[in-house]
């Protein structure tokens, strides 16, 4: 069945002050209208574990889905992971989203004296990382002999409430990572090239702008193929602006991006500009890569929410 590719938006959360400060941004997040709260897995600047914060925010909310963006593979085995993802699942009544990823941070590797392998290799162990928590989640014990895992008929417990498995997400920048998402996940994140192993890295910012967007999506659409249809693309949005002096800031873009004005600002990690013209610009990157799944941070959820209430679920 095709996606239908309406709307939805998403918060990431990072960190949050207290108990009651935490519930409060989740609750806010569910009113307003986003879909989804979303939690990084990183040692460095990111003190909310994934795991604890997803059912923290599923135990005060109701509709409000809960998901990681994304769980480094390298730092927990795939049986515990399983195991935990499917928990979080029964617990939220079916409202997991399972975000993946192969690891990239170089930093996480080197203060928790984890190895760093390249990144054919640390892919190579995310795809038999995927096939493993699919199977522990299907219905019979399950055994796998692979590289990187051996599961000896091994019933995977508990079952999740949403069938085969919650939706996965799997992101990333370049095409064996987004090869392997077209495959295997549901949710396709649309990101930075990560290859230098930090966010903040010239090639990184270079590759998000609308060309190399147009690249990615092509990487993805020729994995998928017929299954393209079936799959929802989502982009982080980093920073969210609104304003009435649109030129000044598209020129300061401009520069990071190796773009010209009018392209930054149509650039997926970035949204700015007054309501009515964030509005259209998200229906446009929709209608050039059919992104419908956004995710801002959750400091800037009050801003965004007016774009929230005009574009969810259309």
């Amino acid at each position: 069945m095709a996606h239908d590719r309406k709307f939805r938006f998403g918060v990431q959360c990072l960190r949050a002050a207290s108990a009651k400060e935490f519930a409060e941004q989740a609750r806010r997040a569910e009113d307003l209208g986003f879909s989804s709260i979303l939690f990084p897995d990183h040692f460095v600047d990111h003190p909310l574990a994934p795991m604890p914060a997803m059912a923290a925010a599923a135990a005060v909310t109701t509709t409000l889905r809960v998901g990681t963006c994304v769980l480094g593979n390298d730092y927990k085995h795939p049986v515990v992971l399983a195991t935990e993802a499917a928990t979080v699942d029964v617990l939220s009544d079916g409202r997991l989203e399972l975000g993946l990823g192969a690891g990239w941070m170089t930093v996480d590797y080197e203060r928790a004296g984890l190895p760093l392998d390249p990144p054919g290799v640390r892919i190579a162990r995310l795809a038999e990382a995927i096939t493993v928590v699919k199977g522990l989640m299907a219905d019979d014990p399950f055994t796998f002999h692979g590289k990187h895992y051996d599961i000896d008929e091994l019933d995977g417990e508990p079952k999740p409430v949403q069938k085969p498995h919650p939706p996965l997400i799997v992101g990333g920048g370049r095409p064996k990572i987004l090869g392997l998402a077209a495959r295997e996940a549901q949710i396709i994140g649309i990101n930075a090239r990560l290859t230098a192993g930090t966010g903040e890295h010239e090639s990184s910012t270079k590759s998000l702008n609308p060309a190399s967007t147009d690249e990615k999506v092509q990487w993805v659409r020729e994995a998928a193929g017929d299954r393209f249809d079936e799959l929802e693309l989502q982009s982080l949005v980093g920073f969210v602006m609104e304003t009435d002096d649109v030129a000044s800031t598209a020129e300061m873009m401009a520069g990071a991006f190796d773009t010209t004005p009018e392209e930054a600002l149509d650039t997926p990690v970035v949204l700015v500009g007054t309501i009515d013209e964030m509005v259209e610009r998200l229906q446009r990157r929709r209608a050039r890569w059919a992104l419908s799944y956004h995710v801002v941070p959750i400091e800037q959820m009050e801003t965004f929410a007016p774009v929230v209430a005009r574009l969810a679920g259309t």
